[in-house]
């Protein structure tokens, strides 16, 4: 999957280098590049609520802002005469699951809104219909006190994934909320996975809380909630209207700022953190060993670098020339992107594609 989605990082994960609308046109050159040499396995866009919950978001705001962005790519790339069953195959979505209720039937509820929209709104075939989605345990729900406890919760957070039917699941390492995971973190991350699926019978049934009541519940109060936003993002002139007064960036602050007011004064309890406090009471635990490249690996990378830069010089000047001729005259940009990495390294693209597409600046 190519990330890739623009609209989370200016709402939320801050990682904006181009303008808008120049990222938003590179987007739709990966989709024009797809549908025109055939790309089916591989999609060209995950279209990300992760960033906005680990941002703050609460569950049904990651949920409403992700698939309203979902809807603005659709929307865009058929202003561009793509046919909306070429394209809408190539999307992917990327969900946190934190520990609230509403997690639980996150991926129930995309689907859902997803799968009407595009049949009744846009007409799309089955294939188009089908939501595909990945899961990443919340990095945001672990906490730097009692460490071996997060565990715990990114168990239960997969289970409310896999039991949601998710098409790909990632389980966070107990210490990410201290460091880069060690070996012996990530095997424990991944027997986590490995133990759900392959010893836990009740997830061998393909949709073993389907019929619960309040599993209906709660899907009809989530869908209800996310068609809710919908309407404060369309009085606001929709996704990209309501990011032009930071709309979304506000509510996603705000969610944050009232989690954290929860969790330091204690009515949200958290085991260990704020409650149930070992006798020691809640000391963040300092991480024993600290993952860090080794100025051999780094001397090497910029060693590396000097080396392409020497190597391909000419050609680089060839592809970079033609990759601004590109951009400026409006061609497709990821396809010269494609000639350009053979010979360029990501700086040198960067630089050239300022020159055309402008550099990011925040609104204040």
């Amino acid at each position: 999957t190519v990330q890739a989605d623009i609209l989370k990082e200016d709402q939320a994960q801050n990682t904006c280098i181009f303008s808008a609308d120049f990222s938003l046109k590179v987007m739709g050159d990966v989709q024009d590049y797809f549908i025109r040499n055939n790309v089916r396995n591989f999609y060209s866009v995950s279209i990300s609520g992760y960033h906005i919950a680990e941002a703050g978001a609460n569950p049904v705001t990651q949920l409403a802002l992700t698939l309203a962005n979902g809807f603005t790519y659709v929307e865009y790339y058929l202003s561009r005469g793509m046919k909306i069953d070429d394209f809408a195959p190539n999307f992917s979505f990327f969900f946190s699951n934190g520990i609230d209720p509403e997690y639980a039937v996150m991926g129930r509820v995309a689907r859902l809104i997803w799968a009407k929209a595009m049949k009744l709104k846009y007409g799309a075939n089955e294939r188009s219909q089908m939501l595909k989605y990945h899961i990443q345990t919340s990095g945001r729900s672990l906490h730097a006190q009692e460490i071996a406890f997060n565990d715990i919760r990114t168990t239960l957070q997969a289970l409310y994934a896999i039991y949601d039917n998710c098409n790909s699941l990632h389980t966070n390492a107990y210490d990410e909320a201290i460091t880069t995971p060690t070996e012996e973190s990530v095997r424990r991350a991944m027997a986590i996975q490995l133990i759900i699926n392959h010893e836990l019978g009740l997830a061998k049934n393909q949709n073993p809380l389907q019929g619960s009541f309040i599993i209906e519940e709660l899907t009809d109060l989530v869908e209800e909630a996310v068609l809710m936003e919908f309407d404060r993002l369309t009085e606001r002139g929709g996704v990209l209207g309501a990011m032009e007064t930071m709309y979304q960036r506000s509510r996603i602050q705000e969610e944050s700022l009232y989690y954290e007011k929860l969790k330091h004064d204690g009515k949200l309890p958290i085991m260990g953190v704020n409650t149930f406090l070992s006798s020691e009471g809640s000391p963040t635990i300092i991480p024993a060993e600290v993952i860090r490249s080794t100025p051999e690996e780094k001397d090497y990378q910029v060693s590396m670098l000097k080396q392409l830069h020497k190597t391909w010089q000419p050609e680089a000047a060839h592809a970079l020339r033609h990759l601004h001729r590109t951009a400026a005259k409006n061609g497709n940009v990821f396809e010269a992107l494609m000639e350009a990495t053979k010979y360029c390294s990501l700086g040198q693209i960067t630089q050239e594609l300022f020159r055309v597409g402008g550099q990011y600046r925040r609104n204040m």
